[in-house]
C-alpha cells in the first residue's frame, strides 16, 4: 500500500481534555452513564419482588439482566481507573517489545473475519507494560469495529534510527476531518460502518492518547482517502525511555 492512497487531510491528535481540567463536566459524564445501569438493575428488582407468583427460572432470567447492567458498570469504572492512571504519569517501567506484545494480543483477539496483514521487527521502548498492552489492546479494538465487511488490518511495529515505531491501519467508512480532530478527546463516538450503534463509552481512544503521553510517544491519525484510518505511534527507543525515566528503570 502505497502512501498515495492516504487522504491530503491529516490530524495531529487534539490534546485530551483530563478529568483534572474539566472536573464538573466529567463527573457528571459518568453519573449520567452510571445512572442507566443502576435504575436498570432497580427496576428489575422491584418488578421482581412485584411478582408473587415468579419462578426459579423468571427469578434467573431477572438476575442475567441484572449482572449485565453491572458489568456495564464495572467496564466504564475501569476506563475511567486506567485513564486517570494514565495520566498520573508512570510509576514503573520496564523493557517492552512492543512487537511481541502485540503478536501475544493478536493471538487471542476475536478479528471477525477480517484479513490481517503484518510486518514485525524488534520494537523494543522503556515504560508500563501493561500500560501499553492496553493501549495496544483499544487501537486494535477500534480497527476492528469500525472495519468493514471483507475488509483488512494492516499493523506493522519496528524501530528507526531515532525511534519505536507502531503503525495500525485499517479499512473502514471515510471520516470526516471534523471528526479526525476530535477521535482522541473522551466521550467522543462514532457509528459503527456496520450498521450498529457505537459500543463502550467512547474513552477508548482518549486512554490511548493518556498512555502515549505518559511514555513520551507521540499520536498521529491519519484518514485513508478510500476510507479508514491509519494510526502511527512513535515510542522512545529504550535507551531514550531510559534517559526519560531513570529513578524507575535504575
Amino acid at each position: 500500500m502505497t502512501r498515495k492512497s492516504w487522504a491530503v487531510a491529516t490530524t495531529r491528535a487534539s490534546p485530551v481534555t483530563t478529568p483534572s481540567t474539566l472536573t464538573a463536566p466529567f463527573a457528571a459524564y459518568i453519573a449520567h452513564e452510571l445512572r442507566t445501569p443502576l435504575a436498570t438493575q432497580r427496576a428489575l428488582l422491584e418488578l421482581a419482588l412485584a411478582d408473587r407468583d415468579a419462578d426459579t427460572s423468571a427469578w434467573r432470567e431477572i438476575a442475567h439482566k441484572a449482572l449485565d447492567a453491572c458489568m456495564q458498570q464495572e467496564r466504564l469504572l475501569e476506563a475511567c481507573l486506567v485513564l486517570t492512571r494514565s495520566e498520573a504519569g508512570l510509576d514503573r517501567c520496564e523493557l517492552v517489545d512492543i512487537a511481541s506484545l502485540t503478536a501475544r494480543l493478536l493471538r487471542i483477539a476475536d478479528l471477525e473475519g477480517l484479513t490481517l496483514k503484518v510486518r514485525f521487527e524488534r520494537a523494543l521502548t522503556i515504560g508500563d507494560e501493561g500500560l501499553i498492552e492496553r493501549l495496544l489492546d483499544n487501537v486494535l479494538a477500534n480497527a476492528v469495529r469500525h472495519n468493514r465487511a471483507g475488509g483488512w488490518i494492516a499493523i506493522t511495529a519496528g524501530c528507526s534510527s531515532s525511534q519505536t515505531l507502531f503503525t495500525i491501519e485499517n479499512t473502514g467508512d471515510s471520516i470526516p476531518a471534523d471528526e479526525l480532530t476530535r477521535l482522541f478527546q473522551p466521550f467522543e463516538q462514532r457509528r459503527s460502518p456496520k450498521g450498529r450503534p457505537a459500543a463502550g463509552f467512547g474513552l477508548g481512544l482518549a486512554i490511548v492518547k493518556a498512555i502515549a503521553d505518559a511514555h513520551g510517544a507521540s499520536i498521529t491519525a491519519r484518514a485513508r482517502r478510500n476510507g479508514g484510518l491509519r494510526v502511527e505511534l512513535a515510542f522512545p527507543l529504550a535507551p531514550k525511555a531510559a534517559e526519560r525515566h531513570p529513578r524507575l528503570v535504575a
